[in-house]
């Protein structure tokens, strides 16, 4: 399933999306710190990445040199991840994370090309570790995707009633509800709910099954509603890892039993294996030490990565210190406007507009957020700047929205942008946002 989406996404984003719009058409692309030195790649260079995604996404599929596909595909994403930080979404970094996790995975050694080609590792069994890492990672995101609701903004309707009210007009008559404010408060809520307590519940045996048909009909409706690519399928074929480990069998003979099939247990076990255990080594053993410890590590990070942002002074859905790797998902709509002057040795200022150098989507995602305003600001102190000896500032102009708040200014404007550093903490340049919410469901 994990290999289908990302074929789809290779597909989609490599046949079907103009990648010229996306990369080619803007003057500078907006890197993550530290990963400065990934540029585009020249020529038909993007073109070629997907293709091989999509070669390797294939062989991950039918498990064909399995671990090495998957190394593929994971460099492969990476570095597309990587490319522009103006196109971040939760779910590329939650399938990054999962193909990092999967190239350690032994995903092969059961109905797999690997596992014909030579029997040896063939294998009715894994370790215990490999799904425990999936599934302390599908938590870890669940839960904190609720968590991070437990928010004001959220708990008064918002933004969810500004995006909800705006599809009233095209809303199917089955959403209609949720566009009223009794809707989207039974939708809030039951988020919370679903994360908090359903994640947990996925755990339980007894509970697992249902919780799970609560949860697809969930990704379903925002499948539907949002357009939030294959994040809801990824999820769903990711909560399958929950389940029992051999269910995949359990369904098997299900589906004979309603076929009619006198096949006996044997027998239908025999159509599902691939050959018998092989023999466990202390090799294995030593190496598994190493994986684990470098798998608690990970989940270690996981767990206090969203965390950060506590430590950094403000409103992390204003000044967005700490937003990004957080699952934070849908807490914040921000519109606004930004104008741009360059003061190049003393002369009158002259006024850039973001368009000028920017896609129209770079400018969306930028207007808001400081670490993208000053990346922007520090390419136009490198455009004016004709020599080391050229004295060039940048000032910015931003008005911004927070969840239907008034627009208030969100940088300094005195502020020469050009000589800020990136890790100047942002409440040194960032004004605060002391506007409430205009409107409110709860009284708190």
């Amino acid at each position: 399933m994990f290999g289908s989406l990302m074929l789809f996404e290779s597909v989609n984003y490599g046949v079907f999306l103009c990648l010229d719009c996306l990369f080619r058409s803007s003057d500078m692309l907006f890197k993550y710190q530290g990963f400065e030195w990934v540029t585009l790649l020249p020529g038909i260079g993007l073109e070629l990445v997907f293709l091989v995604m999509g070669l390797s996404a294939i062989a991950v599929i039918f498990g064909a040199y399995y671990r090495l596909s998957m190394l593929v595909c994971t460099l492969c994403l990476a570095y597309l991840f990587l490319l522009d930080q103006a196109l971040y979404l939760n779910h590329y970094y939650l399938a990054l994370i999962f193909c990092a996790i999967m190239i350690f995975m032994p995903a092969n050694v059961l109905w797999s090309f690997d596992a014909k080609r030579a029997p040896a590792i063939a294998s009715n069994t894994v370790p215990a570790w490999t799904r425990f890492w999936l599934v302390v990672q599908l938590e870890i995101v669940l839960i904190y995707a609720g968590l991070v609701k437990l928010n004001l903004d959220w708990l008064n309707l918002e933004p969810m009633r500004l995006w909800m009210n705006n599809r009233s007009q095209d809303a199917h008559p089955f959403f209609q509800m949720l566009t009223q404010d009794a809707g989207i408060a039974i939708a809030s809520y039951s988020v919370i709910l679903l994360h908090l307590v359903g994640a947990p519940l996925l755990l339980w045996r007894r509970t697992r099954l249902w919780v799970f048909f609560i949860y697809c009909f969930f990704h379903l409706t925002n499948a539907t509603v949002f357009n939030i690519g294959i994040f809801p399928w990824m999820t769903i074929a990711a909560t399958l890892v929950l389940f029992d480990p051999n269910w995949p069998r359990q369904l098997y003979a299900w589906w004979q039993v309603k076929r009619g099939s006198r096949l006996s247990d044997t027998a239908v076990q025999k159509k599902l294996d691939f050959g018998s255990e092989p023999a466990t080594t202390m090799g294995w053993r030593l190496s598994s030490v190493v994986v684990i410890a470098f798998m608690c590590t990970w989940l270690l990070a996981q767990i206090v990565l969203p965390l950060r942002h506590f430590s950094i002074p403000g409103d992390v859905a204003w000044n967005e210190a700490g937003h990004q790797f957080s699952w934070r998902m849908k807490l914040r709509d921000k519109r606004g406007t930004a104008s741009f002057y360059v003061v190049h040795n003393n002369q009158a200022p002259v006024v850039v507009k973001p368009r000028e150098h920017l896609t129209a989507n770079q400018v969306r995602k930028m207007v808001c957020k400081p670490d993208l305003i000053w990346q922007f600001a520090q390419f136009l102190e490198a455009q004016y700047r004709n020599g080391p000896a050229d004295n060039v500032k940048v000032y910015v102009d931003v008005n911004c929205s927070l969840n239907t708040r008034e627009p208030v200014p969100l940088i300094n404007r005195l502020i020469d942008l050009a000589a800020i550093d990136r890790n100047e903490p942002v409440q040194n340049w960032v004004l605060p946002n002391n506007k409430t919410l205009p409107k409110k469901f709860l009284p708190i």
